[in-house]
């Protein structure tokens, strides 16, 4: 199985893939992490990503995906995965179609935590990381629904696509999780 997380900045995907990992008995696939584990362990895509990080720029799509694809390469990953934060463009969302078909293997679902910005705002502001502040979540709400939320679109043509309410107590939104799952 191949599930995709989908939603805004603070609507809760990794809360969920990590919940939902364990009861599917699936990996979760941290994008995140994977860069972390990438330029930590500096292999030749993560000291690529890590000039882009170091200088302040974007990383490229392609080296994302590629990062993605290295960390799909483990062998936790043969039985599918969660994944969480990626794709978050069309260039990433057709490099992921183009890695999984050449591993034999489909997008099972794309599941979208719906969230309004208000809550997300309000979310993101109680975590208190640094880059929480109220400009900053904002400036990535607009990159996020200029960027990444066409691909739901995208999704949706391609009958992949469940949006469920992802306002509520976190067992509640598993739960909801699950159930469009079935």
């Amino acid at each position: 199985m191949i599930l995709v997380l989908f939603g805004a900045p603070g609507v809760g995907k990794g809360t969920q893939a990590a919940i939902l990992a364990e009861k599917l008995g699936i990996a979760h696939l941290s994008t995140g992490d994977a860069f972390r584990a990438a330029i930590k362990n500096q292999t030749s895509v993560g000291l690529l990503a890590k000039e882009y990080v170091d200088s302040g720029k974007l990383v490229p799509d392609d080296v994302v995906a590629r990062i993605v694809e290295e960390a799909m390469g483990g062998e936790q990953f043969a039985a599918g995965c969660i994944l969480d934060g990626f794709p978050r463009t069309r260039a990433q969302a057709d490099a992921l179609d183009g890695l999984l078909t050449a591993k034999g293997l489909t997008i099972s679902h794309v599941v979208n935590l719906d969230v309004d910005d208000d809550t997300i705002i309000a979310r993101l502001l109680q975590r208190g990381r640094a880059d929480d502040q109220e400009e900053i979540i904002r400036n990535r709400l607009g990159v996020y629904n200029a960027e990444t939320a066409p691909l739901l679109e995208y999704y949706s043509e391609k009958g992949l696509l469940t949006s469920v309410n992802g306002v509520g107590e976190v067992d509640e939104v598993t739960q909801r999780v699950l159930t469009a799952l079935a």
